[in-house]
């Protein structure tokens, strides 16, 4: 057969094209959608997982928290309460709603930071009834034990579903350790009472409860008595009270209309804290 016959060169192209195909297959990466698709979500589930710990970590609570109680209705108002509940203990009360204007509202002017004290200092709604503001007395024990209802719903409620996961039954004994530890607490409550301080209108000497290295209680042995300096000590003591308690130091508001009762409050109860080692 001659070089030049038709069927020769048919041949020798058909060859050509294959040979062609073959070496343009062997040049494609080799690669695949599947494959790439598997490389990229990699980086993404370790990013995922690096994050988890950080979202864990922002979810721990701290056991502080605030509850509103319900409205109590008065005939001169709605009175209604929050407190603050720190491990279980309140350390701070307020009235969110009080009768307002008049004589109810100077009654409630008088009445309520006396009432917020009671709150924290009997840690129940077992309060005195303020003189001359029975109304507004009896509306902030209704709230407030509404608020330490709900309290001691959430307690109930967080206490079932740790004893759950500990395996333990919601209310059973804890075990020596802990009827040992509430002892050693509760032996660390003590009572200070500051050095008096002497003020352009008399001394003012402050006394605190002090527990589990916190105080629960303030209150003043010793103010201005008589004529408007008495008149402003009986406005602004169960204030400064509240702000002791709240504050867990000397660094509280001067009361207005009472500032040299105030400073002598301030320096006394400094006095009583550092007795304290606070």
């Amino acid at each position: 057969m001659r070089k030049s016959h038709p069927i020769r060169r048919a041949v020798l192209a058909g060859a050509a094209t294959v040979s062609g195909i073959v070496l343009l297959l062997s040049l494609k990466p080799a690669s695949d959608p599947a494959s790439a698709s598997a490389a990229g979500a990699a980086p993404q589930r370790t990013a995922a997982a690096q994050e988890s710990p950080q979202g864990g970590s922002g979810a721990q609570r701290t056991g502080t928290q605030s509850v509103t109680g319900d409205v109590a209705r008065t005939q001169y108002g709605d009175v209604q309460v929050r407190l603050t509940v720190s491990g279980g203990r309140i350390t701070a009360a307020e009235a969110v709603q009080a009768p307002q204007g008049g004589v109810s509202g100077q009654k409630s002017d008088l009445a309520v930071p006396r009432l917020n004290q009671e709150a924290v200092t009997a840690q129940s709604a077992d309060i005195d009834t303020v003189s001359g503001a029975t109304y507004t007395s009896g509306g902030y024990k209704k709230s407030l034990q509404s608020a330490l209802d709900k309290v001691k719903a959430d307690g109930s409620a967080s206490g079932q579903a740790s004893g759950s996961a500990s395996g333990q039954a919601p209310g059973s004994p804890s075990g020596s350790s802990s009827s040992g530890a509430a002892g050693s607490q509760a032996a660390q409550t003590r009572t200070v009472t500051g050095d008096d301080a002497q003020t352009q209108y008399g001394p003012v000497q402050v006394r605190i409860t002090v527990s589990g290295g916190r105080i629960t209680k303030a209150e003043t042995v010793q103010a201005p008595q008589g004529g408007v300096s008495g008149q402003k000590s009986d406005l602004a003591v169960p204030r400064l009270n509240q702000e002791a308690v709240t504050a867990q130091s000397a660094d509280i508001d001067t009361v207005s209309g009472a500032t040299y009762t105030s400073g002598g409050y301030k320096k006394s109860l400094q006095s009583a804290l550092d007795k304290a080692g606070g």
